[in-house]
């Protein structure tokens, strides 16, 4: 039965279009909810909420929910239409009476708030762990082959000569920027929504909201409750923006190795552990890893927009619309880390060939340089550049 209904016959139809498949997206907030419910009951119990013995009853429950939960033995069923149903239904069968008052001091709207940032902030840490493994993947890579010259690019020409060690340090450097985008966005949605209600406080009890916040380990309360309620969406928004940056990192690495890869450069080998093949062409090693790694980004990027975009032209106050800004987060979290655990992979096992490095650094690469010497030399760099432009120009 629904926490809303009150007997009204609602079609079936508008039931099962409401619900979606958030039954089946809340299967991951579950373990969040009942840490939030288990802070929420202690704090119960000391304003008059349950008694000692009913606090004790309804722990013991959501650590068995979790439990079973772990063991894929807890299932949301669709009428229940999220975690939250499901969750007060379990106590209530096997609790009792105390199961029926979970719900006070709580909407729905800030339990939803509240589970999503305790994933979000286990999510991010995940995701740190990840890039912190590909960073070292790639600063171990740069510091035994970084000497290696190589041709450095622009406008997808030959430019001016670099090393190995700068391209893949420039890759270390922009992780280095994803770790601490990744930091403030973690700082910013470390704030307890809990107790909020439904965007308009809660009357008559007096909750104690700073109990809560510290055993759910946020950092601060975020104190005003249509504040609170207006970050749903805002928040997952900035979260999907900041993981959309370290994919767009990951997509420009990889379209550096699909293209020095080719056999027309081969300044990298894809080992054959790293590809797929052809179905029709027998010889052909395929770089689909790669090629899928660059595409992640868009992914995300389609995710972020559709976040900004549903959350456009809302009322203050809780709106349905908001419901649909969680799978992204789910999706995004998701690609972000298989994403940085694939790259480890590739920058691990893809072999740099140094002898095609050294054959490809061609004279017109120190075109500058030879210009800069002239300058050094007494000659006005215009006049130099000129002189240097001609010489290559009759080559």
């Amino acid at each position: 039965m629904a926490l809303w209904d009150k007997g009204d016959s609602v079609d079936e139809a508008i039931l099962a279009f409401s619900a979606g498949d958030e039954y089946r997206l809340d299967e991951r907030l579950v373990p969040y909810d009942c840490r939030a419910s288990i802070a929420h009951v202690r704090m119960l119990e000391t304003v008059g909420g349950v008694t000692a013995h009913e606090r004790d009853q309804l722990i013991a429950g959501l650590e068995e929910i979790t439990r079973l939960h772990a063991a894929g033995e807890f299932v949301i069923q669709r009428n229940q239409e999220d975690c939250h149903t499901a969750i007060e239904e379990w106590l209530t069968t096997h609790v009792g009476v105390a199961g029926k008052k979970i719900h006070l001091g709580r909407s729905r709207n800030d339990q939803v708030l509240t589970a999503l940032r305790l994933y979000e902030q286990e999510a991010l840490g995940g995701i740190r762990e990840r890039l912190d493994a590909y960073r070292h993947a790639l600063a171990d890579r740069a510091a035994a082959q970084g000497d290696l010259p190589m041709p450095g690019y622009t406008h997808m020409r030959r430019a001016m000569p670099t090393t190995v060690g700068t391209w893949l340090t420039a890759f270390v450097d922009a992780a280095d920027d994803d770790r601490m985008m990744l930091d403030a966005v973690s700082a910013l949605i470390d704030r307890s929504p809990l107790g909020t209600g439904a965007g308009y406080g809660v009357p008559v009890f007096d909750l104690d909201r700073s109990a809560t916040s510290k055993e759910l380990g946020f950092a601060a309360i975020h104190h005003n409750p249509i504040s609170a309620h207006m970050s749903r969406g805002k928040y997952e928004g900035v979260v999907l923006s900041i993981l959309s940056q370290t994919l767009c990192s990951l997509n420009r690495l990889a379209t550096d190795l699909l293209i020095f890869s080719m056999p027309e450069l081969g300044f990298v080998q894809l080992p054959a552990s790293l590809c797929t093949g052809s179905s029709i062409m027998p010889q052909k090693h395929n770089p689909d890893v790669l090629e899928l790694v660059r595409a992640k980004y868009h992914v995300i990027l389609a995710e972020e927009f559709k976040v900004k975009s549903l959350i456009g032209n809302l009322m203050t106050g809780y709106q349905r619309d908001l419901g649909l800004t969680k799978a992204p987060v789910f999706i995004g979290f998701d690609t972000t880390h298989a994403s940085l655990e694939i790259m480890s992979l590739v920058i691990k096992a893809v072999e740099i060939d140094a002898a095609a490095l050294r054959a490809a650094m061609s004279e017109d690469l120190y075109a500058t340089e030879e210009a800069y010497r002239l300058v050094k030399d007494g000659t006005p760099f215009r006049d130099a550049y000129r002189r240097i432009a001609e010489k290559y120009r009759k080559s």
